[in-house]
């Protein structure tokens, strides 16, 4: 059976649950015990399991190893047989602070510890409101599942793209309506690149979330004007060009550099922070091909 709801219904209730257990200290901390939070007040949109892109994101991506919608609540539900249009995929952005960002522009060849704090423990939060969402949707009768948490879920490579794993949470954040990528191959929405993102699919139906996009780097100001370059010039390891994003040289400045950093001088264990290129950029904190003249917070966060 698919529970089926209007959508000021059971979206609105979904959207509510994000954003109150986001509001709760309890679970959104910087670090276990801190009063300041890890993220600021999450965006949230839905799409249909049988969105023509999440078939074309496996096609493009890896068939052989990329799930769509179906595929990955199979494998949570395997005795359960189900269509991609008896399934809905909510996926929410979390913002990064204003003190973190701000911490963070000042970072240039290795990462604020306020910023690897939020890789960290900011994961960590992100990990629990997956799961907190799915027992929240079980209490309103709805099966789902967390892709990211399945056991099955594993990095790969795409003989495309390089690095690539079964799920990602910034091309589902896209269909979703959520935002649009960049050069550097971040997700540029409308409270900024400096983000984490997370999902879940339910068995569950109610209208999409409009994209108000129609191309995948729509809102990139160097695909607009060919003139934006600062998350370039921003990126300690050399790897954004006008060609793009380097996969190989980022990881290995942050395998090699910014993860030793981060253990031998910030917190003690070994976390791939780095996200340089996130920050003091026009995409910070809000999409900038959206910004008006003589308005300098749209998007801004506390």
């Amino acid at each position: 059976m698919v529970v089926k709801m209007a959508h000021h219904n059971l979206l609105e209730k979904i959207e509510e649950y994000i954003t109150g257990w986001m509001a709760d200290r309890a679970n959104n901390a910087i670090e276990p015990g801190s009063a300041k939070p890890a993220f600021g007040v999450p965006l949230i949109g839905a799409a249909c399991g049988e969105d023509p892109l999440f078939p074309f994101l496996k096609n493009d991506i890896g068939t052989d190893f990329y799930w769509t919608p179906e595929q990955a609540y199979g494998l949570a539900f395997p005795d359960q047989p189900v269509k991609p249009d008896e399934l809905m995929v909510i996926s929410w952005v979390l913002p990064q602070t204003k003190e973190t960002r701000t911490a963070h522009r000042q970072a240039k060849n290795f990462p604020s510890i306020e910023w690897s704090k939020a890789r960290h423990y900011g994961e960590m939060v992100n990990g629990k409101l997956r799961q907190s969402v799915v027992r929240f949707l079980k209490e309103q009768g709805v099966k789902s599942c967390a892709p990211m948490l399945l056991p099955q879920f594993k990095k790969s490579i795409s003989d495309r793209y390089g690095f690539a794993s079964s799920w990602s949470e910034r091309h589902t954040a896209y269909v979703c309506g959520l935002g649009t990528f960049g050069l550097s191959d971040g997700l540029i929405t409308s409270v900024g690149k400096a983000i984490r993102v997370g999902s879940v699919i339910g068995k569950m139906r109610f209208e999409p979330t409009t994209r108000s996009y129609q191309r995948h780097q729509q809102w990139c100001l160097h695909f607009n004007d060919k003139k934006c370059m600062v998350c370039a010039r921003r990126c300690p390891a050399d790897a954004i060009s006008s060609e793009g994003h380097d996969k190989k040289k980022c990881k290995t400045y942050i395998r090699s550099v910014t993860a030793p950093h981060v253990e031998q001088e910030q917190l003690g264990v070994r976390v791939n922070s780095c996200g340089i290129c996130q920050t003091k950029v026009p995409c910070e904190s809000f999409n900038p091909t959206r910004r008006k003249r003589g308005s300098r917070t749209l998007g801004e966060v506390g």
